[in-house]
């Protein structure tokens, strides 16, 4: 997979900034007392940050962030002038017109409403020579923001003089799994290795989850995030390293899966933002860590649930509306890529389901969509933006080897199999190549890369057919081949029969940056019946061995493994299961 365009745009940043083109972004910041709006009496004022994000010989990407100082407003545009022939091509968060060089940002209706000290923030793309340069002046509402100007500030956070500009993003590569170790947490691998024939993996590398927020620091006696990149930097040595960090504790989190709940509340975007985003951030901006590439997976299973299981569709449940209604998973998903993105040894790759549950055409272009609202919401771009994973802590098979999605018997197509149901996609791989391609077309870079997780999708052992079903019908044709063993496409708990799939390796496909353990093998889904916990994590009937399902897994037995932990616990059961069904086998 090629990922030029996309080096060419960090290359170019990289060396304006070094070459002092950029510096005008520390004057761009304009701040005025003067007056604006209908009322003269009424106490007024702006602050105007524009960043100049990426440049290039033939455009630009530039977000911007206005905040109100004065009284509240009901509607604002922003105006200014290009003085290098630049001509808007692309905008987001606002509706922008050009007429010659003068541009006109207007609000976009949802974020039209600035009460005193709010902001707003938008961004867009724009031709231009490579040597464009912040617009001297700013009219908010027709009245020039004109006083002392002010260093760059976060476009989400414009009043917080200490929070880091966007750096540039020279020391990212196109491939950060390529010539590159991946880190081994020394937890998870004491466990598997403590586990008869657990040694034959205990060295392979797995994602670190920060499911809350004492998790960072290290809760109960386990290790924080600072103490797995310096144990990363032991593990470095001289060459290239890779760790994965999981973001995971969105306000509301997993409003469909009660097992994954999590410890923020549906309106707990502040806390969110400060309490967990923030400090994280800022332990991934150290220098200290600089000479690793930090790989984070952004919010598991959050923005597909606000396609699948809200808005009055059969899956739907009250607390996926509610997320949908308040904004705050996509608020959300924007400000961690946003501040997460501003280290430019952080490469962020955002959770994208699995074939069982977008690959149908009615979520799979709308779940894209929505991927791109996040991505430039909440300041971030899609620049901050790396790639994407399929699969996380799922079991949906790599490869459908037995058939495909093309193939028919006695004239029936195998996507009208109960098991296909209707899905373009049969497999993890053919899923995730393709929604790379829907991903682009949405305004994704180019130069996206894909990650699968094949922790637990091997569906090896003795169980494993080794052709075709019987062409009796196109049921058995399907159930008597398919490797995936799962009673349902919807089942995702502690599953039966599951084994561990192919070893975590870089670019083992086109379009695939990586194969990643991101859940570590042996980690609960969530508990087999009610277990009273601190982390907020619920009871889910699916993984409850006994429960006859609902209407994602069409009222179907859940498949689960019984006596299992709360989520994220050490199943040695279940870790026993996914060895012996492993594949390719151990």
């Amino acid at each position: 997979m090629s990922r030029t365009s996309r080096t060419t745009l960090r290359r170019s940043r990289t060396a304006l900034m070094a070459a002092g083109a950029l510096v005008a972004a520390a004057a761009g910041s304009a701040a005025a007392a003067a007056p604006f709006g209908a009322t003269a009496a009424a106490a007024a004022g702006c602050t105007v940050d524009y960043k100049i994000q990426n440049q290039w010989n033939g455009g630009l990407t530039a977000s911007v962030s206005v905040t109100n100082n004065g009284d509240a407003i009901s509607g604002w545009q922003l105006q200014w002038s290009f003085a290098g022939g630049e001509q808007v091509s692309q905008g987001w968060n606002a509706t922008i017109s050009q007429s010659g060089s003068a541009v006109t940002a207007k609000d976009a209706g949802y974020n039209a409403a600035l009460a005193t000290g709010a902001s707003a923030s938008f961004g867009f793309n724009a031709s231009g020579n490579g040597n464009s340069a912040v617009p001297a002046t700013f009219k908010l509402n027709g009245v020039t923001c004109n006083g002392g100007t002010t260093g760059p500030t976060d476009p989400t956070d414009p009043t917080d003089p200490t929070d880091p500009t966007d750096p540039p993003a020279g020391n990212r590569v196109d491939n950060p799994y390529q010539g590159a170790k991946v880190y081994v947490n020394p937890e998870w691998s004491a466990n598997a290795a403590a586990e008869p024939g657990g040694d034959r993996i205990a060295d392979q590398p797995t994602g670190v989850w920060l499911d809350r927020i004492a998790a960072i620091e290290g809760a109960n006696g386990s290790m924080g995030l600072r103490d797995h990149l310096d144990e990363a930097l032991t593990q470095k040595g001289s060459g290239e390293l890779v760790v994965q960090v999981v973001i995971y504790n969105l306000p509301g989190r997993d409003c469909a899966a009660l097992a994954s709940n999590g410890e923020l509340g549906p309106t707990e975007i502040g806390r969110y933002k400060t309490e967990y985003i923030d400090p994280i951030a800022e332990i991934l901006g150290d220098p200290k860590y600089a000479g690793l590439r930090i790989v984070t997976t952004v919010e598991i299973d959050s923005l597909p649930n606000l396609v699948t299981n809200a808005g009055g569709r059969p899956t739907a449940t009250p607390a996926c509306d509610v997320m949908k209604a308040n904004g705050n998973y996509v608020k959300g998903v924007g400000y961690a890529l946003n501040k997460l993105g501003d280290a430019p040894n952080v490469y962020n790759y955002i959770d994208a389901g699995h074939h069982g549950w977008i690959g149908w055409d009615d979520n799979f272009g709308a779940s894209a969509e929505i991927f791109h609202e996040a991505a430039t919401a909440g300041g971030a771009t899609v620049d901050d933006v790396h790639g994407f994973i399929t699969n996380t802590a799922n079991y949906s098979a790599l490869k459908e080897e037995n058939f495909s999605i093309d193939d028919a018997v006695n004239g029936t197509s195998v996507r009208q199999s109960k098991w296909v149901d209707w899905n373009r996609y049969t497999d993890e791989l053919s899923f995730a190549q393709a929604f790379r391609n829907e991903l682009v077309s949405v305004g994704f870079n180019s130069g996206i890369g894909m990650l699968i997780d094949t922790s637990r999708n091997g569906w090896g052992g003795a169980n494993r057919p080794s052709g075709p079903g019987a062409n009796t019908s196109v049921d058995t044709y399907v159930d008597g081949g398919r490797y995936d063993r799962r009673i349902h496409l919807g089942n995702w708990c502690n599953q039966a029969g599951a084994g561990l799939g192919e070893r975590p390796q870089a670019a083992p496909e086109p379009g695939i940056d990586a194969y990643v353990w991101m859940k570590p093998p042996g980690e609960s889904d969530g508990s087999s019946s009610e277990i009273p916990n601190d982390e907020g994590k619920g009871f889910d009937r699916m993984c409850d061995p006994t429960y006859t399902g609902n209407a994602r897994n069409n009222n179907n037995m859940s498949g689960a493994l019984g006596g299992a932990p709360v989520s994220g616990k050490w199943f040695s059961a279940q870790f026993q299961e996914l060895m012996k069904n492993a594949y390719p086998a151990l």
